[in-house]
């Protein structure tokens, strides 16, 4: 089989994102009627609390604008998405990653090295419009609880807490096409 174009690879991380998009709408409608029996369909942010986390804490907030992802990688510039922290730089040990995600779309935050040389944002996107997450030190991806899911979904935290030696991390939401439409920000550990 031959490898997809850049436009096929496009076109499927846009139909990847547009199916995830209606799978978190039911996941929500769905966790929503069971946390909130009146059928208003929304999560509470009050529902979701982290316990007292280890080390400095990192919050990791998650938005998107809506409407079709649009980054760098396709040609557009000012992404959809993007990634914020409250801090750049935090000391080596224990780091704990609060994680809230302040979009309509869930998504997913993983902790990747950072070679010295290369720069947040420029990892290959393989065919699945994913990035390759070898190497990866953990992640924040279960909705109001630690470590691994099936995604944080919308208005809702997730969190980890890891131990980090000094160096470059870079953070990602890895879900399809997340990573190309700018969701990923640096960390330096000193």
């Amino acid at each position: 089989m031959k490898s997809l174009t850049h436009r096929g690879q496009i076109i499927l991380g846009i139909a990847s994102v547009l199916l995830l998009t209606a799978l978190s709408l039911v996941a929500v409608g769905v966790v929503g009627s069971l946390v909130n029996p009146a059928g208003t369909g929304s999560l509470s942010r009050a529902r979701c609390v982290a316990p007292n986390l280890p080390g400095p804490v990192v919050s990791v907030s998650l938005p998107n604008m809506g409407g079709p992802m649009m980054g760098p990688r396709n040609g557009m510039t000012g992404g959809a998405m993007r990634m914020t922290t409250d801090q750049s730089t935090v000391a080596h040990g224990p780091v704990s990653f609060l994680v809230t995600n302040a979009g309509t779309l869930s998504h997913e935050l993983v902790i990747l090295p950072l070679p010295e040389s290369q720069i947040p944002g420029t990892r290959p996107i393989g065919s699945d419009a994913k990035i390759d997450e070898a190497g990866s030190l953990g992640e924040a991806s279960n909705t109001c609880a630690e470590g691994t899911g099936q995604g944080i979904l919308p208005g809702t935290s997730g969190w980890v807490t890891l131990t980090l030696p000094p160096g470059r991390y870079e953070l990602v939401c890895n879900l399809p096409g997340h990573y190309a439409a700018g969701m990923y920000t640096q960390l330096t550990v000193s």
